[in-house]
């Protein structure tokens, strides 16, 4: 090797012992940057804690909270709990989604934090499952602060993809089903939207009035909820579970358009020479049996078949509802509803369940309440020619 050969040699291994020292010093100059960085943001999300002991999801790259997704914790930062273990919770969020939640744990006075992952509210199915997969109880839906435990009802329906529904499609305009099997209705329609709020398909299963509540509490079940006319009760709610309503209702009568004028109170149809026709097992026949004690009453196993067997005179009078009047009113000139907006009874319908489905009561009432918000509700009631009360 001569002398000009070691001279560049000399030189090029100073040049790459000074680049190797820089580089080196830019990289701890960095990752201090970067630690300091992850100690700035939970000393921030620390102190949002303090001022939300009812818990939060934080997005910490704008330090807001979203309104809307599904949170879910990764297993990775799980147990993590006060100041000193929020720096690894900031550092896998940072790396991650940029989500920390946290809770205070009134048990142990401490607070816990997690890196979160957030879904879109249409994607339930995958929440769930990313939940299962990081070992945790719940997922929490942010919009309506709804927390879905991974073994309940809501979980084994998603995970099905179908939600079964008991309905007696018998009771037009609520829930009615057509010989090709078809059904139709407003209750049918809040049912396609609590179908749509879990992200499954819909299923119908047949109940009738007499074997209703049974159907509902059988075991095992044959289907999730029951709805279509189904009016809410303190008596129900004994025994099962019920949604808030989403349509007032109330008992009235069917009569033929020629006698209309006959019937003003419950005493002008409280006589013996007047037939009073009720299908069995509902509340129509307890009223009638409870109310029109000298009147003669009729049970006809078929709902739907009344109001023609009413004008062409098998019978005087139907107890129905006044969600149920005005479509038999619109569809056969011959009948009648004089007592239409004096209604004997006020109430409302639901969505009726078994008890322990509590997680799946919350999802049908947050889906009702965001028909009554966004408009949904008013316009069914437009549709079915209903009162909207809400």
């Amino acid at each position: 090797m001569n002398k000009e050969t070691i001279k560049y040699w000399g030189l090029f291994l100073i040049l790459t012992l000074c680049c190797t020292t820089f580089l080196y010093a830019c990289s701890n100059s960095d990752n201090a940057a970067g630690q300091g960085n992850v100690a700035t943001i939970a000393n921030k999300v620390w102190d949002f804690s303090q001022a939300h002991p009812d818990g939060f999801t934080l997005d910490i790259r704008t330090m807001t909270e979203p309104t809307e997704g599904i949170a879910v914790s990764y297993a990775e930062t799980q147990d993590s709990h006060s100041r000193n273990q929020l720096d690894k919770v900031v550092g896998h969020a940072l790396a991650h989604d940029g989500y920390v939640g946290g809770w205070l744990n009134t048990e142990d006075g401490l607070y816990y934090f997690d890196s979160s992952k957030l879904f879109p509210e249409a994607s339930l199915k995958d929440a769930i499952q990313f939940g299962k997969e990081n070992g945790q109880y719940s997922v929490f839906i942010l919009s309506t602060y709804t927390d879905i435990p991974l073994d309940g009802k809501v979980a084994e329906i998603v995970e099905r993809g179908t939600l079964l529904v008991g309905t007696t499609g018998d009771y037009r305009p609520l829930s009615f089903c057509e010989p090709d099997g078809t059904y139709w209705g407003f209750g049918i329609e809040v049912a396609k939207e609590i179908a749509n709020g879990l992200g499954t398909r819909l299923e119908f299963v047949k109940t009738s009035w007499p074997t209703l509540a049974a159907d509902v509490m059988v075991e095992p079940q044959t289907f999730d909820l029951a709805i279509g006319g189904i009016t809410i009760t303190d008596a129900r709610r004994e025994t099962m579970l019920m949604s808030e309503g989403y349509l007032a209702n109330g008992k009235t009568i069917l009569c033929r358009a020629s006698e209309s004028e006959r019937y003003k109170t419950l005493a002008d149809i409280d006589k013996p020479e007047v037939r009073v026709m009720v299908n069995p097992g509902g509340l129509n026949e307890k009223f009638a049996n409870e109310n029109l004690t000298h009147a003669t009453i009729i049970v006809h196993q078929q709902n739907e078949e009344i109001p023609t067997l009413i004008a062409e005179g098998e019978a005087d009078v139907m107890i129905t509802e006044i969600t149920e009047a005005p479509w038999y009113v619109q569809a056969d000139a011959r009948l009648a509803a004089p007592l239409l907006n004096e209604p004997f009874t006020h109430g409302e319908i639901g969505v009726l369940m078994q008890k322990g489905q509590e997680d799946l009561l919350q999802m049908v009432n947050n889906t009702i309440q965001k028909m009554k918000s966004d408009g949904t509700l008013r316009r069914l009631h437009e549709k079915y020619g209903q009162v909207y009360a809400y």
